[in-house]
């Protein structure tokens, strides 16, 4: 916001332009899904080019509802895209225990461990594994909250392939076809569409 260029100006109208198209859009809420906490996290590797930082997504649903989503560049500079989805996988199983403890907190009965969806096998290996040292020697030592995780049965940690990644929506610019496919997914629905 320090400096907008022309970029910035045309991503701000696209983004408006958007909107403004898609007045009855909203998330459907099902009143019936079995209780069941799903995550999926994904990260787009040096995607910012002013800065080389990577972008975290992550979404969680409760049952078939979404509950909780995020989109934010990481704070350092990742040296590879292990390393940043590792990165996303740490944003993720933080929002999972913290909804777990809401779930808990409020005697809601729900179908444990979570699941964790993650398409990258790097970032998966390095969360179950502990002897990988030369790939996490320059990952961050908080990083490994994902590990801990892990290992206490928070979740489980399970592939995806990342044409069915939920979270691609909130790091990637995707085709209108692709992107329309992952709103249906996360339960968008416009009310003013035709069924």
């Amino acid at each position: 916001m320090a400096q907008p260029t022309v970029t910035h100006f045309k991503a701000l109208t696209r983004v408006l332009r958007y909107i403004k198209g898609s007045p009855g859009q909203g998330i459907f809420y099902s009143s019936n899904s079995i209780l069941h906490l799903k995550a999926f996290s994904d990260s787009d590797w040096a995607a910012c080019l002013d800065s080389r930082k990577s972008i975290s997504g992550c979404c969680v649903f409760l049952g078939d509802s979404l509950v909780s989503w995020k989109s934010k560049k990481q704070t350092t500079t990742t040296r590879s895209s292990s390393e940043a989805e590792y990165r996303a996988l740490a944003t993720t199983s933080c929002e999972i225990q913290w909804l777990t403890n809401l779930l808990d907190n409020f005697r809601v009965n729900y179908v444990k461990p979570a699941l964790l969806y993650c398409d990258n096998d790097s970032a998966r290996h390095i969360a179950a594994n502990s002897v990988f040292h030369e790939l996490t020697k320059h990952i961050d030592i908080n990083c490994h909250v994902v590990r801990e995780r892990l290992h206490s049965k928070l979740f489980h940690l399970l592939p995806i392939a990342s044409i069915d990644q939920s979270a691609n929506i909130l790091t990637k610019a995707l085709d209108p076809t692709h992107f329309r496919f992952l709103l249906s997914k996360l339960g968008i629905l416009d009310i003013y569409s035709p069924a």
